[in-house]
Parts: structure tokens; C-alpha cells; sequence
């Protein structure tokens, strides 16, 4: 599959993620050298539940929790963030750009 280099570079980025601490697709494609490439981003988290992926700290660029309908139950995504003491309201991350991660800053 063409994309699985693709994919092994956002898990490698994902597991650089700080507990505590979100970043967005959006961010991870372009510390990749693949603006505009957010949404391939949320394929390549998608399918990483057996990578060790801390998959659950990658949001939109507006702090919402796009992704949680990939979680197994309903609240999975906004738990383990929480279990982080990062808090969650109505799908959105408080305090988002306070516990935004940059890549092309942090590596």
C-alpha cells in the first residue's frame, strides 16, 4: 500500500505526543511535509488502535474530538484524555491552545 510510509511517520509523530498535551491533524501533516493532508492523517490514526498510538491526543485545528466515533464506546476518546487532566466540554478540549503541541516547534 502506497500510503503505509505515509502512516508509520504519523504513528512515529503520534507517539511523541507529551501526556497531557494535544496536537491537531492539521499540525502532524504539516510538520510531515504534507499540508493539506489532515484528513490522511485521521486515516492513518484511524487504523493505528494495534500500534501503541496515543491516538486519543490528536484533534481538530479547533480543539473538537473529530475523531471519537473511532473509539470503541462512546466516551472512550474524551476518557482517556480526561485520565490525562485534560478537560473535555461538549467534545471540545479547554484550554486548547495552552495544551497544544506543535511538532515543527516541540521536534
Amino acid at each position: 500500500m502506497a500510503n503505509e510510509g505515509f502512516f508509520e511517520k504519523v504513528y512515529q509523530v503520534a507517539k511523541l505526543i507529551p501526556y497531557g498535551r494535544v496536537t491537531s491533524y492539521g499540525a502532524i501533516a504539516n510538520y510531515l511535509g504534507a499540508a493539506g493532508s489532515a484528513r490522511m492523517v485521521g486515516w492513518a490514526l484511524n487504523g493505528s488502535n494495534k500500534k501503541e498510538v496515543p491516538a486519543h491526543r490528536v484533534v481538530n485545528r479547533n480543539g473538537l474530538l473529530t475523531g471519537k466515533h473511532h473509539f470503541q464506546g462512546t466516551n472512550l476518546m474524551q476518557q482517556l484524555l480526561e485520565s490525562e487532566g485534560i478537560e473535555v466540554v461538549d467534545n471540545k478540549i479547554q484550554n486548547f491552545e495552552t495544551l497544544f503541541w506543535d511538532p515543527m516547534k516541540e521536534l
